[in-house]
């Protein structure tokens, strides 16, 4: 007779979530490919997302960091520069500093790709995976990016918009300030497993502060 009590296993490719920094760990379990922490953005660090996103100025940086070792401070001079008279921008710089610190720290990065965009437009508007090892993603205003739990799409139908699910319960939303990290295809034994995931749509005049960090060696 089954047990009515037994817990149930979960899927071989399944998803990580909690309310504290130590979920981001999870990203190296075999058979995760998100972890997602749940954070609250500081109140200063919102207000300063939203005041960047009111000037309706463009910005798009991009800068490589070096992380020789554990102990190396994050070289972020220049980054959003132009806003650097914004309140918020010194704890803003802060918490970047800090993700970038801890991404290097959990998958040893040394060299790390950044990229702070402002966006009005969906960047990837259809569901597909990337072709990475590890890539963070953190929206510090605006609507975060979506996915999708295994099996919800077939694979073999990525890329094409009428295989994409519309139920509005199948897509799941990272919430602003939340932090992601979406395992590829390119970790080693992640082949055909990497979280499908899309930018969101955005209306017209709508817009985002996204950040992402990729693991370039």
């Amino acid at each position: 007779m089954m047990n009515a009590y037994a817990p149930t296993a979960l899927p071989l490719t399944h998803q990580a979530c909690g309310q504290t920094p130590e979920v981001m760990t999870k990203i190296l379990d075999e058979n995760v490919n998100l972890a997602l922490w749940q954070r609250q953005l500081p109140v200063h660090i919102v207000d300063f997302g939203a005041l960047l996103l009111s000037l309706d100025e463009p910005l798009a940086d991009a800068i490589v960091v070096e992380m020789p070792n554990e102990k190396t401070q994050p070289n972020l001079q220049g980054l959003a520069s132009r806003f650097n008279d914004l309140e918020g921008y010194t704890g803003f710089i802060a918490d970047v500093s800090w993700l970038v610190s801890a991404y290097a720290c959990l998958l040893g990065a040394k060299r790390i790709g950044l990229r702070l965009r402002a966006l009005d437009k969906a960047m990837c508007p259809r569901f597909h995976v990337d072709h990475v090892p590890v890539r963070l993603i953190t929206t510090y205003a605006g609507i975060g990016s979506q996915w999708l739990e295994e099996g919800v799409m077939e694979r073999s139908q990525l890329g094409h918009q009428q295989a994409e699910p519309t139920r509005a319960g199948l897509i799941q939303q990272v919430n602003a300030g939340e932090v992601a990290l979406l395992k590829g295809e390119k970790w080693q034994g992640n082949e055909g497993a990497g979280l499908i995931h899309r930018s969101p749509a955005l209306a017209p005049g709508e817009r985002r502060l996204i950040l992402t960090l990729d693991w370039l060696a």
